[in-house]
């Protein structure tokens, strides 16, 4: 998923976005090449907003999606930003949000047909589309699968009714059933989402709920600790945390227990088996570009001398106006050439593999020089491996990846 904006203080206000040849001036950084591009997608309503959750999502009953509406306006804010990537070929598609799965089908085909109608898709695409179990019907998934999706995201959490209610989801375990079981049939690769570190949660109700999940033989399993986030409901209302060990102790599980299930842990969160893992996140952790269309979505763009962020207006309604407008974008700016070892680092040492380190100066226009010091000192603390031509984050490293990652903060 797209980096998260925080709630404004203020209204947003809309930025006119600059000409095409503002942004291929000369400047500071020289790219040798763009990084591959995907299309990220924001639909931003689900029935219910859980406590945990700081994504741009707002409550709406399915029957008043403005459905046509905002397909309209995705296009149009597509179409105004098409001269950022002419030529270039989009190789994945995520829709996102909220509940995309709360769209009908035949929305779905239209926003996939309406994006292959204007940018260069590859043949292979993959195209990804979050779904909720509390929105699921029979043959609902099948016809998401006739659309055009090729992955379905499944967002079960967990198999106990009791900690789904402490989470807030509108599902229950049957649903959640049924909905695997329909993933599973239409869907060569499909992902499972969990949660672990629960409130009161124990090993045994962990190693329930993994089980559970391994019996669908998923090839892609995503499992996430709680964390609780600013501005949700959890901030203001905390539930009782679990112990650092016990939840180190459940991370221990989890691995122990998808290994023999041919599950990889490729990333933080993350496990998959062989040809299965998400195309669309690895492009972010490897520092790829993506085009976020939708309200609040974030966009990151490379060009020859420059790496700019984008974020879209967050409030629905505004954005539908705006993006008619041609008009949708709230704030814009620059990665300051300071910034962008960071930001680099932050994505590639989420993955077990690392990165191989010309890959820093392709994606930031930057000598390794940049960060040789910092690679020295985490190698030194044990953190990470790394020789002339890739680098790694150690078991340790992982462990302490916001150790880690913070040996590449600019320094001040």
């Amino acid at each position: 998923m797209i980096p998260i904006q925080p709630e404004p203080s203020l209204p947003e206000e809309a930025v006119q976005p600059h000409d095409i040849q503002h942004y291929m001036r000369p400047g500071t950084l020289q790219l040798s090449s763009l990084p591959p591009l995907s299309l990220y997608v924001h639909l931003p309503w689900c029935l219910k907003k859980c406590p945990y959750c700081d994504f741009n999502s707002h409550e709406q009953r399915a029957a008043d999606l403005p459905e046509q509406d905002y397909l309209n306006a995705l296009m149009a804010d597509l179409e105004s930003a098409l001269p950022l990537i002419w030529g270039r070929s989009v190789q994945t598609v995520f829709i996102g949000g909220g509940t995309p799965s709360l769209f009908s089908p035949q929305a779905i085909d239209q926003l996939i047909a309406g994006i292959r109608a204007r940018v260069k898709l590859a043949a292979d695409a993959e195209i990804t589309l979050e779904a909720n179990p509390g929105t699921f019907e029979k043959d609902r998934f099948k016809a998401f699968r006739a659309a055009g999706v090729t992955r379905l995201s499944v967002g079960v959490q967990s198999f106990n009714d009791g900690y789904l209610s402490i989470l807030g989801r509108v599902h229950n375990r049957s649903q959640a059933l049924a909905a695997l079981e329909e993933a599973a049939l239409n869907f060569e690769t499909f992902n499972l989402d969990l949660m672990y570190a629960l409130p009161g949660q124990t090993l045994d109700d962990l190693r329930s709920d993994v089980a559970t999940a391994l019996s669908f033989a998923p090839p892609h399993l995503s499992i996430y600790h709680l964390t609780i986030e600013p501005n949700t409901f959890f901030a203001k209302h905390p539930p009782a945390p679990v112990d650092d060990d016990l939840a180190a102790d459940m991370l221990d599980l989890i691995t122990e227990l998808t290994g023999p299930a041919g599950l990889q842990r490729y990333e933080v969160s993350a496990y998959a088996k062989p040809g299965h893992r998400c195309a669309h996140n690895l492009n972010y952790w490897q520092f790829g570009d993506y085009l976020g269309i939708g309200a609040g979505a974030h966009s990151k763009l490379s060009f020859a001398h420059r790496v700019l962020r984008q974020v879209r207006l967050r409030d629905p309604a505004r954005y539908m106006v705006q993006a008619l407008a041609g008009s949708a974008i709230a704030q814009e700016n620059e990665v300051k050439r300071s910034e962008l070892p960071f930001e680099f680092m932050l994505n590639a040492l989420r993955l077990a593999d690392g990165f191989a380190l010309p890959m820093f100066a392709e994606r930031t226009g930057l000598s390794i020089n940049a960060i040789t010091a910092a690679l020295q000192e985490a190698q030194a603390r044990g953190l990470m491996d790394s020789d002339l031509a890739h680098a790694r984050p150690t078991s340790r490293g992982f462990d302490f990846l916001n150790d880690l990652q913070a040996l590449f903060l600019p320094k001040t």
